[in-house]
């Protein structure tokens, strides 16, 4: 992987390397208003901050969880006002518990669905064994 320092932009390669993610997959959460490069170079290369790699990382983890786009964009500017301190704090900790509540209960069902998973291979395991 390659090292940025703190503070210096990368471009979306560097940014793809260090999240995982693909060209692709970063320029449509770009074309959906996700995460916005911070900067464009001289020659119109995307430029990304540490602030758009961890937007990229939020995006990261609620994909697998099934949340929408706009649920995406929702809790991204939710966490972007905690930060600065804009709006009503008791509001915004209140939507961020909702957020909490919902990831959490999507990790239960996904929980359940790999011991349906886990317990259909065991299953097949114990029929092969029985066809040696």
């Amino acid at each position: 992987m390659t090292d940025t320092p703190r503070g210096e932009l990368m471009q979306i390669g560097q940014v793809a390397e260090r999240t995982g993610l693909s060209l692709r997959t970063i320029r449509f959460y770009e074309e959906n208003g996700l995460v916005i490069p911070t900067a464009r170079s001289e020659g119109g290369f995307r430029l990304y901050s540490e602030n758009d790699v961890s937007r990229l990382e939020v995006i990261k983890r609620m994909k697998p969880l099934g949340f929408t786009l706009e649920e995406m964009q929702e809790l991204l500017t939710l966490l972007a006002d905690l930060d600065s301190g804009t709006g009503d704090r008791k509001q915004l900790v209140d939507r961020l518990r909702m957020f909490h509540q919902a990831a959490t209960a999507r990790v239960t069902a996904l929980r359940e669905q790999l011991a349906v998973a886990e317990h259909f291979a065991d299953s097949l395991t114990g029929h092969l064994r029985t066809q040696r």
